[in-house]
């Protein structure tokens, strides 16, 4: 039997990966933290261990005794903005956390190490970003993600590890941490909504993104590693149509079916528009399924309000406090 490990398991694209692998026949080994996920979201069929990247003492012992053929790295703090401000917990989680993993898929001879890098890679290069393009991120998350694409990279000339990398973007759904303040702008709309307040936009709300569904991205992740053509390869993947932000605070409360008001608050320093290009995985992976966003709303709206609100906490170890948006300071 195959057996694949699926870090950040308990959390959003890590759980339906985990589900996609599962239904191909895997034994799955869930690896997370619950820093971001929660255990509910873990397939019942997974075996799920409470830890974290960070600890290479448990990363030995588990690929020890699993003999993972695969190796599914989705486990990350994904909070690009917040990452200026959370420098050292940002590089040893995204950085120092996939070393951690590297190392041990080298060492027991992975099959293939499938790795969720993102969008902010690019940067501001001027959209549609393209997988030739020379990356320039523009912050620390996008700086760790690029980091770790160059070690695998490196990683393969050196060891053969293979690996296969993709740049998803804005990713929603269920499952979501809609409780997280500080990414996520689905979630935070959607929870947002259901306290009666307003929806906070920073800035004038022309930021452009291409939001995707999770449901069009996880099987292609899931079942990439039966694809010897996308070995050794850097995919961009997600949804073409791009939103103003402004526009998706429209379209998040149709699908909840609650009329809300927007807070304005002031711009902070983050890329104005970004959305790739996908001729690449749809070459290599045959046509992508796209749900259109309304659809794609309506699905996590209903699955928001089953599951209900989720208190927004504050990060509690917040490194720089120099301009960080004081809405991240309001309790």
């Amino acid at each position: 039997m195959t057996v694949s490990l699926v870090t950040g398991g308990a959390g959003f694209i890590g759980a339906h990966v985990t589900n996609e692998l599962i239904a191909l026949g895997h034994k799955v080994v869930v690896l997370d933290d619950l820093s971001g996920g929660f255990a509910d979201n873990v397939n019942s069929e997974a075996i799920f261990v409470q830890g974290s990247i960070t600890d290479p003492a448990l990363l030995e012992k588990l690929f020890n005794e699993y003999k993972f053929d695969y190796v599914y790295h989705l486990a990350a703090y994904a909070a690009e903005g917040l990452s200026h401000f959370i420098k050292r917990f940002n590089y040893t989680n995204n950085l120092i956390g996939s070393v951690n993993l590297i190392n041990e898929s080298i060492k027991h001879k992975v099959k293939c190490f499938v790795f969720t890098s993102s969008i902010a890679v690019y940067g501001a290069l001027p959209p549609p970003m393209k997988e030739d393009m020379v990356p320039q991120p523009e912050d620390p998350y996008g700086i760790a993600k690029y980091a770790v694409e160059q070690d695998l990279k490196t990683s393969h000339e050196m060891f053969g590890l293979n690996s296969i990398i993709f740049r998803p973007h804005n990713v929603y759904g269920e499952y979501q941490n809609i409780g997280d303040r500080y990414r996520n702008v689905v979630g935070i709309f959607m929870n947002q909504l259901m306290q009666d307040k307003p929806l906070t936009v920073f800035g004038d709300g022309s930021q452009t993104r291409a939001f995707s569904y999770i449901g069009d991205i996880a099987p292609s992740i899931a079942n990439c590693v039966n694809n010897p053509a996308a070995y050794n390869q850097v995919f961009n993947i997600g949804a073409d149509k791009d939103y103003r932000v402004d526009e998706l605070a429209l379209a998040v409360m149709d699908a909840m079916g609650i009329k809300g008001e927007l807070r304005r608050l002031p711009a902070r320093n983050e890329v104005l528009h970004a959305h790739s290009d996908h001729e690449k995985a749809q070459r290599i992976f045959g046509i992508q399924t796209e749900t259109p966003l309304s659809e794609g709303l309506r699905r996590m709206a209903e699955w928001v309000k089953r599951s209900g609100v989720r208190k927004s906490s504050r990060f509690k170890d917040i490194e720089i406090l120099e301009k960080l948006p004081q809405v991240w300071l309001e309790d």
